[in-house]
Formats: structure tokens, sequence, C-alpha cells
């Protein structure tokens, strides 16, 4: 619309004349009446929306023809903005007294929803060119059209050039001069009336957008926060201007408002404005680009200036640069300073307000000195977005190139780095003119923005947007005039843009010259420079020459012929002039994927020459032919430079090749590490620069041929790094899986080490020894020797990424975490570390905390984490990882209405004494380590977390990382401004730290920052500067020369009520400690009863000999022999020393009082999965007969246990345990039997020999203090006895041969060892250990020898009985040194006096049970092993590299015997097989021809080696089972789990059908497809599964395949169902959301977020007559969400129609006591009332809950002893199911209300369904499924 027929406004409404409805159009309700209030007629818009919701869009072209939608509506939750929409919330205000508005204004929750039941009418004014040109940088143009939808009433719609203001009246406009200002009173046409007297403000509302105020949400359209009075003084409008050229980041974009406010007054006593006309001129000394912004200015760039509410006018100023704008607050001065980029000095730029007011406020701010405190002194780092820019100066000496961000220069001399910043983004193109005096650099990113620099000055010159995405390709001409670029335009199409830059120099604007769109790719496009108004460009499939004419710019294509079809990289015009020929005689060098270069004649367009790059032809294998040009396969070739007198070319190969111009031969080539991108010969022809895409930079010299590396660099992001203090060197860890090792002096890469499958994710070096750590994201610990460049050790306690790692000061400790919320603690003192302790579920798991999860204190005494959730910090010992405090984050805060969670930990110096923490609230708090009292906070660090935080070792200074910038703090906070921000990085800073010399500052993210820290150090400042403050440091800290106390003698500082009384005896010798112990010679403990002399070689007698603790007879350790090494498959001689013989000397041992010990590099060791749920010690379970409910099947076996399955191929007897289940199993018929009564998780198995007794172990339970060893009847499946005695857990057990006695061993905690006898059933002996044991065995040849093994040795045992008393006899013998310091991990006993022990680096070591030596070890496997079965000359190992291997050891038995004079001393694997995990249990025949085995991936495999086969029998799911779906038939069922797996089992046999498996992703949740849709029978039947990643994939069941997979969801799905006629799939997802999917065209046609913001937990459907309820629709369905809410829907997917006809919300207590994780809300419909909904959840009451959609109420309430989790309802019979956290089952009958509790499970019954016919019930806990039948009643 033309301002000059709208002036002074339009009335749209008249002009359209609306109520003719003939150029306008209505839809639905829309009706005019007289409004009484208006005194006129409005038209009122009613439609099916609720009643108090409105939506406005208005359609508005901008002046480059784009149609850009404002929209605004109290629908709008938040701002939004596209390209095309912005989208922004109205908050509707109140009438004026009333109890919305009083609420409105104190309320912080809730701004935008639904209207008050008491509006006004509203006079809302946009801005329009204002919003576009704020929002989206674009021009306006005029109004295309306007659409108002219900509901509302609407008076009129107008547009205008001018500002109205209906609160002031033309008398009083006249009087006050307002007109001059821009503001008008409203004409008589858009007047409200006012009653005489009073004022307008007082009936209606006015709202102005954008406005002045400051109210949240920001970007909202609401009422004004004050008015102006009438006839009172109204604020200027701020001078709306046209767009400018600046840069304006998305982030400035979305946070808009909150600028405002920052930059922004304070609020001050109210006094005459003080109003800045201008800003005094700034002088600068050299001009650089901006980096860095003093704190006490608002971090922005970019921004318009406007004016701000308050007493003084803000004015914007424009820098040198174009793009960064300073405001002069009223309440300070802002500084701004730059990167020194050569010069001695750093440019110091002051801008000031007015005089007066300055100088006032200069008296009380002050500011951290100095500033800057940072200084960019290097950035490691190349490329970025591509490495394909690399210039060389006019002089030779140095090269320009992109770093992500910034743009740097290095002199190839002395490697000394100069800066430009400016840009916002990843630098994509570079260009120079032809003397290098002017530099040409773009960005990638919508309408890219290209800078233009004065080179040698460093300045920016000037700035534009290009209007082209992702310029690609920049190209100067000689002179500098002429700047060309190629990029995609809105479209996707190639455009090519050509500018005029001849004035920039001068002060001009960049004007474009022409621009062109083509459907052709261009790759490159360089300007003649022989004429800039030439162009070449090339690309796939074309070469094509341009020329700018007339204001147009028009190409020619090259007639390719033959080589059309080429794809071309790179082009080269040829050098030098000859004065007889014209300049554009020239030859064209243009270079293509498939290995050619073709010689083009640019004056005649037409090709003179064709030649290919080959690979070399290899005639001898110790010289490479060179290079040639034919036929054949070629070389990419990815670059081409030109000189007069040879060619450059840079290959896919990895080569640089220098040619002579005829191409004859190469004269001079040049290997790199990976592709190289680019080339180029420098001006005085002497050298050539390269880029490789592995982010590689250099030159070679061509006289000297010499290559010298200027830069090498990461090619992803930077996650994490480490400074070594000795030596200066620097290790970091990237995404692109290198590690890498930096000179810190040099700024040159040392090392590198690759991971190929695994990404490394922290690392941390050694502070006194050549080593260094990392960590992966496979959950791998390796450390490394840097004097070596080898692998030390590997460690395999983690299962998630590493989160954490760092070694103690002294060296000693090293602590790791990962992301599963595992920490691990090794000791270092030996070269080679070994594990001390691990502990479970103790990190966070909830957030990424990598890398700097842990934080240890500067003396090495304390450990601090986030964990065990978000909002907790524990600081531990780190001596042994000892609990010492733990600090609840959420509840710091009281003001919060929302739980703060911690991000980030760290320490201060030792002696001040405290942690500080980064929350997600953007906060420091400052804690004290040893109370966790806050000290003080720091708040609004970052405008998003802090990402890495650390302090300077004295205590002065502070780092922060947020977002992509870095801020110094001042650690007192005794300033006005307290901290400094620095910018340059163009990713999220992962990790900032100060280097141990404390002189720089070390930053890394996309590249590696190293900054001058400029801060004088402590003993060069001021003696008044020189102090901590008192709150910082502990009383008496200073002054007192003793060490702070250490957090280790208690936290509650509490005396001792006694002293301690010293021991008689020294402590137990444990070799898990840091500390040397010796005189230890032995694995046991000596006696609190040692009353004689312990001489050598003398006797002593049993002292207090008790019946339960034995006495040991010991043996001094036998000198072992040199045992025989062989290799499997081959044949070693080897000599043995003869051996010596010890005295006998008799102990008396005794029982130390158990205690927490550290977990052995062995996985021998059974770990219980933690559960929080317990079993209640009383429910009413059914009495015998009655039961409703009989246990039928099984489905899993617990890969976690260890020895947990027994099969005896005599008697058949096959047994395996599933969490607290036995299951005894037919091979033959499947039918199985469960054996019930274990508390907890069975750890392992044992059966007599005669396989008619069983005994079984499990952790403590029902309040017993003991681990359960049960003792079975195998024929009546009874249970004979419990046996208590060990108090953690079970390891292992094992029969005697004549079965009179059962051995069982204790876990590396309780390290007990007890036998009993089988006959009574009586403990007979029972001996702890002094170091962990790890398996135990009978000797077959005697039923009184059995031997352990554990550390370095094996334990053998001799029983001597006299009497009822019983002696051991023990022998403890060494392995051979030449083994190596090793776990003996396992152990298994030849019929012929042969022991064969298994170790945990993969050894296999032979005894002679004669003589007790060790005499053969073998390599055996490259993992530990854990499982050895032997019988006759075969053996079978089992180790954790998932392969158990088949061996024949035929000869050693003849070697044992013969020593050296055996004819063989080889060992020959016979067979092999890999299975799905670690190999924990297995059992085999006489001949081992056949045997089942068991893994940790949950299955039983029946191996058979004779026909080398593997069958799985038993399968389950390794982790959590999240749903159970059956098939319309019931034939089927489908499980998934968190593994990613979907598993179809047939319900019959319980057999697994088919397995679906996704890598890396969780399945949480499945549906089978209905009847309707499976009417083609198993044909047709089809399963949806969702996944953790948003997808949804529908597998077919039929043709075992995945079909179909959508993505609709952004976050994890949580729900899934099938409609009730299977065309349409419902999903529900974490966020809330509900997707409205199709099947058949895999596209989601509606989008539902009623419950947004909660996940959801159900989604049921069910059919229904089409007139039910009062609404049209054939289909019922629910959806439960873990708010408490359940919605019911009407749909009619046919019809499009989905209507929302109840909605269920049930309250919860708000009393403290709620638990930690709330049940969940569940819903179903009822089956046999399908018009009642049935609830349960957290609640008032623990109860299940009736609803009647038709009564509208709860209609029955059944009460609960516990909070359901699970909830099923029978389709046959009034049964309800529900599963409680505290294990049970529990079957309601509705009809009786009969209730009747079923245990059998081991954890939380998450999950429970009844199949379609109700006979069957399948519930699950965790990842072991039962299934019960229902019995006749």
């Amino acid at each position: 619309m033309a301002k000059a027929w709208q002036h002074p406004y339009l009335n749209v409404f008249k002009h359209f004349r609306v109520e003719e409805w003939k150029r306008s159009t209505k839809e639905g309700d829309v009706t005019t009446f007289m409004d009484k209030t208006l005194k006129g007629t409005v038209y009122r818009i009613r439609g099916p929306m609720p009643n108090k919701y409105f939506v406005v869009h208005l359609d508005v072209t901008t002046e480059d023809s784009h149609v850009v939608r404002i929209s605004f509506s109290n629908l709008f939750k938040e701002f939004k903005s596209t390209a095309t929409w912005l989208q922004f919330p109205f908050i509707c205000g109140a009438a004026k007294g009333s109890v919305y508005e009083s609420t409105g204004k104190t309320s912080k929750r809730d701004l935008v929803g639904v209207a008050p039941a008491n509006v006004r009418w509203t006079f809302l004014m946009l801005d329009l060119h204002y919003i576009l040109s704020m929002y989206l940088n674009r021009c306006y143009s005029h109004l295309k059209s306007v659409k108002l939808c219900s509901n509302l009433l609407v008076k009129n719609l107008y547009t205008s050039d001018l500002l109205f203001d209906p609160g002031v009246t033309f008398s009083e406009a006249r009087q006050a001069k307002q007109t001059f200002h821009g503001i008008s009173p409203v004409p008589r046409e858009m007047a409200f009336p006012v009653p005489k007297g009073e004022s307008w403000h007082d009936h209606y509302d006015y709202i102005r957008f954008p406005s002045d105020g400051s109210k949240l949400p920001y970007d909202s359209i609401q009422k004004s926060c004050s008015r102006p009075a009438a006839g009172g003084r109204v604020l200027e409008d701020p001078a709306r201007e046209l767009p400018r050229p600046v840069t304006l980041t998305k982030a400035v974009r979305d946070r808009l408002s909150l600028i405002q406010q920052i930059t922004s007054p304070k609020d001050m006593p109210h006094r005459s404005p003080v109003l800045t006309e201008s800003i005094p001129e700034v002088h600068l000394t050299s001009c650089r680009p901006l980096e860095a912004m003093n704190a006490g200015a608002s971090e922005v760039n970019g921004r318009r200036g406007q004016q701000a509410a308050g007493d003084s006018t803000v004015q914007s100023y424009a820098m040198s640069d174009g793009g960064i704008h300073v405001y002069a607050h009223k309440m300070g001065d802002i500084t701004i300073h730059t990167v020194d980029t050569g010069s001695e000095e750093s440019v110091y730029m002051k801008v000031t307000a007015p005089e007066e007011f300055s100088r006032r406020s200069m008296t009380h701010c002050r500011r951290l000195l100095p500033d800057p405190i940072l200084k960019l002194r290097t950035i490691i780092g190349f490329g970025g977005y591509s490495t394909k820019w690399a210039l060389w100066t006019q002089n030779n000496s140095a090269v320009v190139y992109p770093c992500h961000a910034i743009i740097v220069t290095m002199q190839i001399g002395t490697g000394e780095q100069r800066f430009f910043i400016g840009h916002t983004d990843k630098v994509s193109a570079l260009a120079f003119n032809g003397n290098s005096t002017m530099l040409a650099s773009a960005q990638i990113g919508h309408l890219t923005m290209v800078r233009l620099w004065d080179f040698h000055k460093g300045k920016c010159l000037s700035m534009f947007k290009t209007h082209v995405n992702s310029v690609s390709s920049l190209s100067f001409s000689h002179g500098g005039s002429i700047l060309c670029g190629i990029g995609k335009d809105g479209h996707g199409k190639t455009m090519v843009v050509v500018w005029n830059t001849a004035q920039v120099n001068h002060g001009g604007e960049v004007v474009v010259l022409a621009k062109a769109h083509t459907d052709v790719d261009i790759q490159t496009l360089k300007i003649a420079f022989f004429d800039d108004t030439r162009m070449v460009s090339c690309g796939r499939d074309n070469v094509r020459l341009w020329r700018v004419r007339n204001g147009t710019l028009r190409s020619c294509p090259v007639n390719l012929g033959e080589y059309h079809s080429l794809e071309f990289t790179d082009l080269a015009f040829e050098e030098g002039h000859s004065p007889e020929r014209e300049p554009e005689d020239r030859t064209l060098f243009v270079c293509s994927r498939s290995g050619h270069i073709l010689e083009i004649d640019y004056k005649k367009v037409s090709i003179r020459n064709a030649r290919r790059l080959l690979p070399s032809q290899t005639q001898h294998s110790h010289r490479r032919e060179k290079q040639t040009f034919n036929s054949g396969p070629g070389i990419a070739i990815n670059s081409i430079s030109v000189s007069p007198t040879f060619c450059a070319t840079g290959s896919e190969d990895g080569y640089l090749r220098l040619w002579p111009l005829d191409f004859s031969a190469v004269f001079l080539e040049a290997e790199h590490e990976g592709p190289v991108s680019t080339v180029s010969i420098s001006p005085d022809n002497l050298r050539v620069l390269c880029t490789t895409s592995t982010g590689n930079l250099g030159y070679l010299d061509i006289q000297s041929r010499n290559y010298s590396t200027l830069m090498r660099s990461h090619t992803n992001s930077i996650l994490a790094f480490s400074v070594e203090r000795l030596r200066k060197q620097m290790a970091t860890v990237s995404q692109d899986n290198t590690i890498r090792i930096w000179d810190l002096v040099s700024m040159q890469q040392m090392y590198d080490f690759t991971a190929s499958d695994e990404m490394p994710c922290a690392v941390a070096f050694h502070p006194l020894q050549q080593v260094f750590a990392c960590g992966f994201s496979s959950g791998m610990v390796r450390t490394f020797s840097l004097a070596a460049s080898d692998l030390l050790m590997e460690h395999k306690q983690h299962r998630g990424a590493i989160t954490g790692l760092t070694f103690s000061p002294d060296g000693n400790f090293m602590f790791s975490s990962c992301s599963q919320g595992t920490l691990a603690l090794y000791n270092c003192a030996t070269k080679k570390s070994h594990i001390l302790r691990v502990l479970g579920n103790v990190v966070s798991q909830d957030a990424d905390y990598s890398p700097n999860a842990l934080a240890l204190s500067g003396d090495g005494h304390l450990l601090a984490f986030v964990g065990p959730s978000k909002y907790t910090v524990t600081v531990m010992d780190a001596c042994n990882l000892d609990e010492l405090l733990k600090i609840d984050i959420s509840i710091l805060d009281l003001d919060s209405t929302s739980l703060d969670s911690a991000m980030r930990v760290c320490f201060s110096p030792v002696p001040v004494g405290q942690l500080l923490v980064s929350t997600a609230s953007n906060k420091v708090l400052v804690l004290d380590c040893k109370t966790g009292r806050l000290v003080r906070e720091v708040s609004h660090v970052h405008k998003q977390y802090c990402s890495s935080l650390a302090l300077s070792e004295d205590g002065r200074y502070m780092l922060t990382a947020g977002d992509r910038v870095i801020k110094v703090w001042d650690y007192r906070m005794s300033f006005n401004i307290n901290f400094q921000v620095y910018i340059g990085h163009s990713e999220p800073v992962q990790q900032v730290a100060f280097t141990p010399d404390q002189r720089h500052v070390i930053s890394v993210g996309d590249a590696i920052f190293l900054w001058d820290f400029l801060a004088l150090p402590a003993e060069q400042l001021p003696k008044n500067d020189v102090h901590l403050s008192e709150s910082i440091l502990p009383p008496q800290a200073e002054n007192s020369p003793e060490k702070p106390k250490s957090l280790l003698s208690g936290v509650n500082e509490i005396p001792r009520q006694s002293a301690p009384l010293p021991s008689r005896a020294p402590p137990p010798c444990l070799d898990i400690s840091s500390v040397h112990h010796r005189g230890c010679h032995d694995i046991f403990s000596e006696s609190d009863e040692e009353v004689e002399a312990d001489l050598q070689g003398s006797s002593r007698r049993v002292a207090n000999g008790d019946r339960n603790h034995s006495a040991l007879i010991m043996e001094e350790p036998v000198k072992s022999e040199e045992p025989i090494v062989v290799r499997s498959k081959v044949s070693q001689e080897c000599s043995r020393s003869p051996s010596h013989t010890g005295n006998e000397l008799r102990k008396e041992t005794k029982v130390p009082e158990p205690q927490d010990y550290i977990r052995p590099d062995s996985y021998r060791h059974f770990t219980a999965r933690f559960k929080a749920s317990v079993l209640p010690k009383t429910f009413s379970s059914p009495p015998a007969g009655n039961e409703v409910l009989k246990l039928k099947a099984v489905v899993g076996y617990n890969g976690n246990g260890r020895g947990n399955m027994l099969w005896n191929p005599d008697t058949g007897l096959f047994a395996y345990t599933c969490g607290s289940v036995i299951v005894v199993e037919d091979l033959h018929s499947g039918s199985q039997q469960h054996w019930l009564g274990h508390p907890e998780e069975i750890s392992t198995l044992a059966v007599s020999h005669d396989a008619q007794v069983l005994a079984s172990g499990s952790g403590q339970g029902n309040g017993d203090s003991r681990c359960q060893i049960r003792i079975w009847n195998v024929q009546e499946g009874t249970c004979q006895k419990v046996l208590f005695h060990h108090e953690t857990q079970v390891q292992a057990m094992a029969y005697s041969w004549d079965d009179r006695f059962l051995v069982t061993l204790g876990d590396y905690n309780d390290r007990t060892i007890a036998l009993w006898s089988t006959h009574t059933l009586d403990l007979m002996t029972s001996t702890r250990f002094s170091e962990p044991v790890h398996d135990v065995a009978f000797n077959p040849l005697s039923s009184g020898e059995l031997s352990c093994v554990g550390r370095g040795a094996v334990t053998f045992w001799l029983m001597e009985q006299c009497g009822a008393d019983i002696s051991l006899k023990v022998h403890r013998a060494p392995i051979p040194d030449m083994v190596g310091p090793v776990e003996l991990t396992s152990l298994c006993y030849s019929t012929n006096y042969l022991l064969y022990t298994g170790t945990n680096t993969g050894q296999i070591c032979v005894w002679d049970t004669e003589t007790n030596r060790c005499f053969m070890t073998w390599e055996a496997d490259e993992g530990e092993i854990g499982v050895l079965v032997c019988h006759g000359n075969k053996l079978v190992s089992g180790s954790n590299t998932k392969r158990i291997r088949l061996w024949s050891v035929a000869s050693v038995q003849e070697l044992r015997l013969k020593g050296s004079g055996a004819r063989s001393s080889s060992v020959l694997l016979e067979h092999e097989m890999t299975l799905d995990g670690t190999i924990v249990s297995a059992t085999f025949d006489d001949s081992l021809e056949m045997g089942i085995v068991g893994t940790t991936a949950g299955t039983l495999w029946y191996i058979n080696w004779v026909d080398n086969t593997s069958i799985r029998l038993i399968s389950g799911h390794k982790n959590k089972v999240n749903e159970v779906t059956f098939s319309p038939g019931e034939s089927h069922c489908a499980t998934c789990g968190e593994d990613g797996s979907v598993r179809v089992w047939c319900v019959a046999s319980m057999e697994l059908v088919v397995q679906f498996q996704v890598l890396n992703q969780s399945c949480q949740c499945l549906a089978w497809s209905p009847t309707s849709i499976s009417r083609g029978g198993d044909e047709n039947q089809h399963v949806v599964a969702g996944y953790s990643d948003g997808t949804l994939r529908v597998f077919s069941i039929s043709r075992t395949e995945m079909e179909l997979k959508m993505h609709p969801h952004a976050v994890a799905l949580t729900a899934v169902a099938y409609s009730a006629d299977g065309e349409i799939i419902l999903s529900g997802s974490r966020d809330g959301l509900i997707a409205v999917s199709s099947p058949r065209t895999g596209m989601t046609i509606r989008l539902l977020t009623d419950h947004k913001g909660s996940p959801i937990s159900v989604i049921q459907c069910t059919g229904k007559q089409y007139h039910d309820f009062g609404v049209e629709g054939c289909e019922l369905w629910l959806a439960a969400s873990s708010d408490r809410r359940v919605s019911i829907w009407v749909s009619d997917w046919l019809k499009d129609k989905c209507e929302l006809i109840d909605w269920l919300s049930f309250p919860a207590p708000t009393s403290p006591e709620v638990p930690g994780n709330l049940p969940p809300s569940l819903a179903a419909f009822c089956p046999w009332d399908k018009g009642t909904v049935v609830y349960v959840g957290f609640g008032l009451q623990k109860e299940v809950l009736f609803y009647s959609l038709c009564q509208k109420q709860v209609v029955e309430k059944i009460p609960l002893s516990h909070f359901a989790t699970s909830l099923s309802l029978s389709p046959a019979g009034h049964l309800l199911t529900v599963g409680f956290n505290e294990r049970l089952l529990r079957l309601i009958d509705c009809t009786t209300r009969t209730e009747q509790d079923f245990a059998g499970h081991d954890d939380s019954v998450h999950l429970c369904r009844f199949t379609p016919s109700g006979k069957r019930l399948f519930t699950a806990s965790y990842n072991e499924i039962l299934v019960w039948e229902i019995m006749n009643r």
C-alpha cells in the first residue's frame, strides 16, 4: 500500500467494504452487533475453538517480494521464528480492579494462556517496519492480507505511517507539541468513547508492539507496564530506520527483549532526564577487529540502537567494521578491547556518556584489571567449514587461512600469528586481490555475510549481506575493484553474484553489479586477472565462461565433447604474458575427479589437449614409478595451480605433484596423510602451499626440496585437554577419534594416536611420569607411555562413555567415571596401574558431564562430582572413595519455583577450602567443603549453563566457559564489574583452564586457543592487594602453621568418647592399597591369640581351637620351577630346575569383621544388579490349592550370574536361574518346573555328582543379615534346608566327588570359604582370606583335596579329620614369575593329576597336583578366561572375548611325566566358536562333544563340537523389557527392550521366532496390528515399535523385515498404539506430544499438544458405537501422562475427526513425604464396561479408581497396599492385576473383591499384560518375563 493514498491512515474495513463480502471472505460464525461500550457496530467471530482463544494472521510483503506471516495469539506459549513466519504470544490483560488483574501482577507462571473472564477493548498498534527489520532483517513493503480467527470481537483495522496515542487529545497534543515528536492523537473515526472527565486508560487497554516495557515473556504482545498520564510527557518514538547491512546473529534475534532489558539503565530516583544527543568521537591508535567485550557492557553484537525506558536516551554508535554497535549507558562506561594483531600494545577503546554523568559514575565504578586480562596468542587449528582455503601473501612471507570463525595470518619463518576477528560463524571462503592489500571473507549460514578487510591494518572496511546462502567460493579481481561469489539461492539453485568494491577503501559501499541464477553445478569460479569483467567457472559436467556487460551476467559453456560428464574441481589460468599475444589468448587448465586435466583455449573456447593422471605401475618393490598421463582409471585431482614454468596438482591419493607445463613427467612430489584439498604456488614461484582434508597445512620448498608443516589440527570438535607440568606438553582428544600430543612452546604436534572404532572423550596426564590416561566412549580406560609410545594398561570397569578422568597430585591414584554412573579408583604407584575400588550408580547419569565430571582438591584428599542425581553433589575421600559429604543443590535457592541441578564442580585452592558448583540456572555456587554451607552465589554467569570451570592457583581469578565465550572473573567479587568476556570460538567451549605456570589460559572447542594471561603475579602486586578476603579463608588459615584439618577425620567433628586402644597384632595384609606392604607372604590373616614368638622352623600348638574356625597347617611355598611356555599348535622344549621343599609351620587363623573391599580385576565375581525395591516381610499369598495364577514359564536366563546353569547328561537334569527363580526344564518337551524361595537374585548353582541334590546361593533378603544357600531335593523339587553363613554374595560352590562335602565361597567382600557336611547340612569349618578368591574345585582323585585360585597363586587344601574336628593343611603355590602379575580366575581338575587354571590375561597354566607346581603355560585367549571344563585329553575354555575354544591337551600328561623328554609339548586348538557375550557358565558331557554354555547376553547355547554348530536354547533380553504385545490370534507375542531389540515369540512354547535389532537405540514401546489390518492372516501381520531417537519402525512378521520408518517425534517415544481398525498409529513421546500417523503413507497427519511437557505413559484404543457418549465417531481412545492427567478422545479417522470428550486430572499429596521416583500414571478402558476408565498412579491414596465416562465421576475405588507400577485388566473376566515396586504381583477379582499376592520377581514389577483371551498373564521385572496361567475357578 503506497504511502501517498494511505496518509494519514487507511480504514481497511471501509475500503474493502467488508460488509458486502465481495473483496473479503468469511467462514463460520461471523456476525455484527451493536456494542454498548464502543456504542457502535462491531464484528463477532466465533468458531469451534474454546471461547477464550483467538488467532490473527498478517501476511506482509517485503521489498524483495518475500511474503512473511506475522501471527499473534493467546494460543501460542512462546515466541517462534522462521524465515517466513513470526509467532508472538498475546497476553490478555484483565479489566482494571478485577481479581484477574491482581493475580496476574504477582504470578510468575502461566503468563500466556486463555483470556480472563473480564477483558476490555484493546487498541493494538503493530510497527510492521520495526518487526520485519528487527526479527528478520527485511524491509517492509506492504500488507498483503489479514486473517482474523475465532474467538474475538473486532471493531476495525487501519494502516498508517503515523504513530497514534489514543490517550492524547488534539488539544493536549497541540499544547505539548508532541506532533513534532512523531506522536499523533487518534482521528475521530478511530476514537473510543470516554466519559467526560475520565481517563481513556481507565476504560481501555493500549498495546504498542514492540513496546518499551520489560515484562515477561519478552517477545510477546501485552499491555505495557506503564503509561503516560494525559498531558504528560510521552517518550519519543524509536527512530525507524531501514535495515542496515549488519550481522544479526540468531542468538541476538531470539533475545531482543532480553537485550533491551540489559541495556536499559537501572532504576534511579526520579529526576529530569539527561539526554545524550551525540557520543564523543573515539580516537584509535590503530584499528583492529573486535575480540572481547568488557563485562560491564551487554554481550550483544549487531543490534540497532533504540531508546530505552528510563531516564536516559540510548544512542547507537557504528564501529568501523560496520557490524558491532556500542551503547552508552548511564550507569557506567563501556570498555571494548581487541586482539593485539601484531603490534606491541592492545587497542583500547573507551566510549563514555556525557561528562557530567561520567564524572559521577567514575567515582563508584571499579572493574577487574588489567583490562584486557587475556590476549590471544596462538590458535591451533585449520579449516572448520572447509580445508580448501589457504592463500599466500604477496611478499611470500606469510600464509592466510581460516580457523573456524577466525582468519589467521601466520609468518612461515617464525610461526607468529595475527588474527582477523569479526565473523560470527565458520568462514567458508577467502580471496585476495592481486597485491594482497585487500582480503575478502565469507561465512556460512543463511544470507551469508561477507567482510572486506584492509589486510595490512587488520581493519574491516565493509560488511554486507550477500542474499546468497552458503557462499562456497570467492574471487577478487587483480585490482580489487570486483568481487565475485557463488552460492545457493532460497530455492537451492546456484547463484553467481558480482559486486563493485572499488569505493570501499574510500568509505563507500559495496554495490551489486550483476547476479545470475543457474541450474548448473559450480565448484570454483575465478575472475580473469587480465579482465575484471570476465570469469571462468567449473563444476559437475560443465566449464563455463562468464562476462559482465551492461549490468547483466551471461555465460557460455565450453564444448567438452567426450568429457562432458566429468566432475571438474578446480581451474587455473596460464601465467605470464607475451607482447605479441592478445591478453585473452591464454590456456585454461581444468582438473577433474576422474584424473583428467583439460587444456582449454580461452579465446577459441575449445579443448586443446586432455590428459589423465593414473595410479603408479609398481615394477620393483623398492621403488615406485613416476606418474604419467595416459588412458585408464585415474586419480581424482582436487586442485591445480599454474606458474609460468610449472604446474602443481593436489590429488585424492594424498600427493602433491609438480609437473612441467607439458605434463611429461613428475619432477617433484610430496606425500601427505590424507587427500590434498588445495595447492597454491607462491608469487615468487619458489614454494607450493598445500592443505589436506585431515587438517594439515604445509608448504614445499622447491629449491631445498624440504617440506615444512605449518599446522596440524583436529578435524572435529575437541572434547578435552590435559597439560603436562614438567615437559610443557598438552594432550587433546577429539570427536575425530584421535588423541594428539602438542608441544606448548612450539605449538607443534608431537604424537597422535587413532582409535578407529571408539571415540576418546577424556584425557589426563600423570603428574610425575611421562604417561597419560585416556577414557573412551566404549568405557575403556587406557594408559599410554609417551617415552615408549606404547600402550601400558587397559581397564574395563566401565560400560558407558568416560565422563571424568584425573590423577591425584602425587600420581599415586587415578579416578574415572562413566555415563552409567560408575566411579573407579586405581592404584598408579606402580608402572602398570590396577583397580582398587569400583562404585556403581554414584555419579549422575542425568546429563552429559564429560569431560569434567570429577574434581580433585589441590592436596589430593577430596574428590567431588555431581551425583548420584543431578540435584546433589557428593564429596568423597579420594584415597578410598568413602563418602564424606552430600550436598543437595536443588534446595539452596529458596526463591526459585523450580529445582536447580548441578552441572560442573571445581575446588578452590587448598587454604580456602571451598567447592564451586555451576548449575543449570546459570549460577556458580560457592560452598564450604567441610559443611556444605552456601558461602555465596554468582548469578547470570552465562546465557546458558557453564560448560567449564577453573580457578587460578592463587585463588584470585576464576575462568568460566559457556556457549561460545570465555569469562575471566575476580574470584573475590570485589569490584563493580567483576568479569571480562572474550569471544572467538565458533562452537561451544568444551573446556578452559590455566596452564600450570599460570601464565596462559587454554580453551578448546572448535580449535585450541592459547591466551596470554596478563594479570600480575601475587608477589608483584601492591601489598594492599595481596590478600584473600576474610570470607574466603577459613579462620586462622593465614596465621596457623598447621595444615587445614582433613575431612578424613569425620565430617561431624564430634570428639571420640574414649581413646582408641592400640592393636597388639599387625593389620591384615591387603594388596589393594597403594602402600607397599612387607613381610606378608601368604593370603591369610594372623590370629588375635598369638602368644608365642614366631620362630622360623618351629611349630606352635593351636590355641582356643574353635569348631567353626579350624586350624590351618601352613606350608612354606615351594620355590617354583620354571614352567614350559608353549603356544598353541607349536612345540617348544624347555629345561627345568630341581624343586626345593620348605619347612612346615603351623598358624592359627582369625576371622576379622567384613568390610568393603575393592572389586578385583576379574569378571568372575558376581555383582548383583542394583535394585531399589525390597520384598515386603508380609503379604497376602493365597492358600495352597486356591491360587488363581500358576507360574507356567519363565522367559530368559540371568546372564549376570556366574556358574548358574547345570546340565547332567546322564539324568537329563537341566537347571538355570532367572532372577530369583530356579528353572528346571525338560529339554525334550520344553516343560518347566519353577523353584521359588530366594529373596534376591541367584548368583550361582551347584549339583551333586549323583544329580539328586542341588545347591543355590543368593544375596540377603527378608531381613536376613546373611546370604541364603538353599539345598533342594531334585526329585521332589522341594527345599530341604536354608543355610546362612556368607555376608555379601556367594561366589562359587562345589560338591566333593563322593558328595560328602559342599564347599561355598564368598565374594571379594566376604572373603570366606565354608565347608559343609552334606549329611547333616552343618557347617564344619570356615576360614577368611585376606585377598579375594575367585573359584574353588574339589580334586576328583581325592575327596579331601580342593583348590582355590586368586591373586597370583593357587591354594591347595588337604582336609584331615580327627573325630569331630577338621584340620586343613594348606599350601599356597605362586605362579612363576615369567607369567607376570596376573589373577588366576578359573580352574578345573583332570583325572590324571593335572589342574588347569585360567588367568585374567588369557593364559592357561597347568599344575602337577602331586608336586603342586606349575610346569606349563600357554596363551589361550586375548581376554580373561573365566570358564574351564576338562575331561580326558580335551579342555574347553571360555573368556570375556565371547569365544569358547576346544583344546587337545593329550601331550600335557606326557610332558608332566617326562619333562623335556616328551615327544611333544604343544597343545592343539581344535575348534573355536564366538557367541554373543562373555562366557559365564558351561557344562559338557564326558566326551566334551556337546554341552550347554551361558553368556552375559542372557543366552544359553547348545554346543556341538562334532557338527561345529551352536543353537540357542534359551534366550532373553539383556536389559530392561519395556513392553509385551500379542498377535490378534494369540499365537505369538512380541517384546521390546532397552537393548534396541524387538523379539517375536511363539506363545505355546515361548521359543524365539524372530528378532529385529536396531543398534544404538532403545526400543521403548510396541504394538501389534489388530485383526482388521491383519485380515490376511500371518501374511499381513505387523508390529510397530517406538525408539529413543523419536522414530517409529513398522516390521512385517511374515517377511521378517522393516517395511516403514517414520520420524514423528524429536525425542524418545514412550507409548504407541494402533487404532481399532489398524489404519492409524498413535504415538506419544517424552515431551508429551501425541502424533497421529498413517502406516500406509508414512505421513504424520496430526499432532496433539494437550499433554505437552509431561511424558505420555499409556495410549489405548478401543471401538465404540457411533453415537455413544453423544459424540459421533467409531473409535474411543485415551492417553495418560506422568502428570496424573488422562485425556479421552473420540475419533473417526476416515473423516479426519478427533475430539476430546473428557479430561481427567488426579490430585497428588502436598506433604514432603513424596517418593523420589514417582509411580507411573496408568489408565485403561475396562473390558467389561467400555464406558469406564480404570486409573492407578501417585495420588492422595493408594488405590485403583474406576471413572465412569457417562456419569463423569469416580464410581468405585479399590484400596491398595502400595502404589501400583503396572496395570492390566482381563478381557475374559472381572480380573485386574497390578504390579508393585515391592516385587509383588496382585490379582484382584473385581466381582468378589478378593485379592491374592504372588512373589517370584526379584525387582519392581513394572509390566503386566493379559493375553487377548485372558488365559495367560505376562509380567516383567527388568529383563525377566514370567508367564502365568489363569486357573479355572
